[in-house]
């Protein structure tokens, strides 16, 4: 962290946890920056296999969902370290239920899409 950044509450924790802490949030900015980069790539090199009345709400939603998990990362991986300070239970991730249902809904429009061109 930036010199002058530091937590106001609670002691110091275990480096690793501090580290897996960290780790986990840059895996969840891969997962967005995936869900990002998937919306961009369907609107831009689909072309004529999915309609664009499926095509754009699709990458839409792609895109919302990459920076909704980004936000949500951001704000678990502050959470997670304060608990972690407090030695308190870690939250639980709200972005697993986010990704699961974005991409069951993507995948089913996906399918449709398919099946109907």
């Amino acid at each position: 962290m930036p010199d002058g950044f530091t937590f106001r509450s609670g002691k110091d924790p275990d480096p690793r946890f501090t580290l897996a802490n960290e780790r986990t949030y840059l895996a969840w900015l891969r997962t967005a920056t995936a869900f990002v980069a998937s919306g961009v790539g369907l609107e831009a090199f689909a072309g004529e296999a999915l309609a664009p009345a499926i095509r754009t709400p699709l990458a839409a939603v792609l895109l919302i969902a990459g920076g909704v998990i980004a936000i949500a990362s951001f704000t678990h991986w502050i959470a997670a370290e304060r608990a972690l300070r407090a030695g308190r239970s870690l939250p639980v991730p709200v972005m697993m239920p986010i990704a699961g249902a974005v991409l069951a809904v993507c995948a089913s429009a996906l399918l449709f899409g398919l099946a109907t061109t």
